[in-house]
């Protein structure tokens, strides 16, 4: 099986190369056919690989195929080489599998754009470049997909490029995400000239072995891929970039937040979990940065008119968790939560695309209203999703994976009560926020009527992203619930087990009951403002101190006026002092002696051979008597 684990990410890039060179030729029917098939085929590939990796012997793990190698440089040679573990296998089959379910939505949702085959292209490659960035077997081969996605998020956050808005939106992504690259790539040198490698599994072997726990070293180079997630997750504070980057179509939204982009911060952490294990300060700002950006953007979203934006910084808060769960060492945890909010954040994005096309390319919430019977399947799904994402108890996906955090961030040797509170008031943020889009767009009054009504292509979608969200969750059941741990035992081979100091059984049932009303008391206090009694919140938000408040977290806590002032303005102020660039002026200086002699010169060009012949017959008689002069 492992001699096709190259399939997986190539034919991603097959589908892109060909609508590329051939997608203006071709009919829309066939360019869908073209770039979703290709993701399917990759979807197929990787579960028949995943079967073939379960049933194999743990001894025969993990698969690796080398193909050529890449480059040498002093005595390293790093390769084009995939590794399939655990953990990869894990985000392979939420990215292709999620992948594939949003390009059939989009295969419908985009197919009046004039850009039909291009956006095909980018989305193909944004899938591949993610598989190479998941399958990678050495960190130069990952940084080429770290980049890759880089681009295509460019690429497809200014995919309609015409409008002004959505290029500088598409140009503070690349920026924002640039600063964190940079970063990556200065500690992907630290390793290799410390270590001697950039191979993953030696290095982090090499690491274990050379380091001590709280080495200098190892704190720098485990800050410096900090950096690097920051920028890629979207976490505080280089979180600025997400909120715009809803400029793009919303599948593409729905591909960055759900299954590429932004997860990728978070892959980076877990693959390189043993550098963090080794810089416990840099372990721990990771947990703490992680509990101030789930509740900036958990308080941001509450203040947001346009749908996709308040996804947006939901999708910010809930990477919070997942960095809260690393920072902690609950890496099962943080990876149990990327698939669960993989299907309810794409479940949600896609219901906000309906919801948006139902209502003339509308995005205001209080501007919508009354959908609720007009619209009754994505209804439905998108209350799954929301459910799932407010973590309502028991019988949904996201409330596993939350509480999992959530008791991890309490019980671990890591962990402590600051940063579990900090979690539980981010869940009940979350219940409000979400609950606030679903009460306004989906009851109250119809504001607008009916202009589209979506065809299976992406209601089918919606089903199985709502089955997901449900019962993803199950495979992972607290002792306390079940006990089935079948997520985190399948991932042990990669991560060890975290060390608990509070974990008797009567505890984590309090825990998980507290976890429980705080989503249900955030579901309620919902109810009451934006739906039962509403003038409540128009009543709180008139307020002087609502009005200060609404208007700082809807500017994102004003880090964008932040960066201006701090970096923007004082650069464009340098830039008015250098207007005429003083590096330019010395070059200037040397051409303007230049054109000095040039017109000294050129006036001995008069075209008068008496004066030619003259100036030889000096010039002769000079020379002659210089020799004399100087000849001893």
């Amino acid at each position: 099986m492992k001699d096709y684990l190259f399939l997986i990410p190539v034919l991603p890039f097959a589908g892109s190369l060909i609508l590329a060179l051939t997608g203006r030729r071709l009919t829309k029917s066939v360019i869908a056919l073209v770039g979703v098939g290709s993701v399917a085929f990759s979807a197929l590939v990787a579960m028949v690989i995943g079967y073939g990796f379960v049933t194999t012997s743990p001894s025969a793990r993990p698969f690796t195929q080398t193909l050529w190698s890449w480059m040498q440089f002093d005595g390293y040679a790093p390769a084009i080489s995939f590794s399939l573990d655990p953990l990869s296998l894990i985000m392979v089959l939420v990215i292709t599998i999620v992948g594939f379910l949003i390009h059939v939505y989009s295969a419908e949702y985009m197919l009046g754009d004039e850009g039909y085959s291009r956006f095909f292209t980018y989305m193909n490659l944004f899938v591949g470049a993610m598989l190479i960035l998941v399958l990678a077997d050495n960190l130069v081969f990952l940084y080429l997909g770290w980049e890759g996605v880089g681009l295509c998020s460019y690429l497809l956050i200014g995919f309609w490029y015409r409008d002004p808005v959505n290029g500088r939106a598409a140009r503070k992504a690349f920026v924002v995400t640039r600063i964190g690259d940079t970063a990556l790539a200065i500690g992907l040198f630290l390793l290799f000239t410390n270590l001697g490698t950039l191979n993953i599994q030696e290095l982090m072997e090499a690491a274990t072995t050379k380091w001590p726990v709280g080495s200098e070293t190892a704190v720098l180079a485990a800050a410096l891929l900090l950096g690097g997630a920051l920028g890629k997750s979207a976490q505080v504070p280089l979180q600025v970039w997400l909120p715009d980057a809803m400029a793009g179509p919303t599948p593409v939204s729905a591909l960055i937040h759900a299954a590429t982009m932004v997860t990728a911060g978070v892959y980076l952490i877990a693959r390189t979990h043993v550098l963090f294990e080794l810089a416990p300060p840099v372990q721990h700002a990771i947990a703490v940065i992680g509990a101030i950006t789930l509740l900036i953007a958990g308080f941001s979203a509450l203040a947001q008119h346009d749908i996709k934006r308040v996804l947006a910084y939901s999708t910010i808060s809930q990477i919070g968790y997942m960095f809260l769960a690393l920072g902690v060492g609950a890496w099962s945890a943080a990876m149990f939560h990327f698939m669960t909010h993989a299907f309810f954040k794409a479940l949600l994005f896609l219901g906000a695309g309906v919801v948006i096309l139902a209502q003339h390319e509308e995005h205001d919430i209080f501007k919508m209203g009354g959908l609720r019977s007009k619209l009754p399947l994505t209804f439905w799904t998108f209350l799954i999703g929301a459910a799932s994402l407010s973590a309502l108890p028991l019988v949904t996906a996201g409330f596993y994976s939350k509480d999992m955090i959530l008791w991890q961030a309490w019980s671990s040797s890591s962990g402590n009560v600051a940063l579990w509170a900090a979690g539980l008031l981010g869940a009940f943020l979350t219940s409000i926020y979400i609950f606030r889009v679903v009460l306004i767009t989906f009851f109250g009054q119809t504001k607008k009527e009916i202009s589209y009504r979506p065809g299976p292509k992406m209601t089918v979608p919606l089903v199985i992203l709502a089955v997901l969200s449900i019962i993803g969750g199950f495979v992972e059941l607290p002792d306390t619930l079940g006990n089935l741990p079948l997520f985190s035992h399948f991932l042990q081979p990669v991560f060890r087990e975290q060390i608990v100091q509070h974990a008797e059984p009567e505890t984590e049932i309090l825990f998980q009951l507290v976890a429980a009303l705080v989503s249900l008391s955030g579901i309620s206090i919902a109810y009451l403002f934006f739906f039962r009694s509403p003038h409540l919140a128009e009543k709180l938000a008139q307020s002087r101190a609502g009005a200060a408040l609404g208007r700082f977290w809807f500017s994102g806590w004003r880090f964008d006026w932040l960066y201006e002032k701090l970096l923007i303005d004082p650069f464009l102020w340098i830039v008015g002092l250098n207007k005429n660039d003083f590096i330019d002026s010395g070059y200037t200086r040397i051409a303007s002696v230049n054109r000095a002699l040039h017109s000294i010169l050129s006036r001995t060009q008069t075209g008068n051979l008496r004066w030619y012949a003259m100036g030889i017959a000096v010039g002769a008689v000079v020379f002659l008597g210089l020799i004399i002069m100087l000849t001893p």
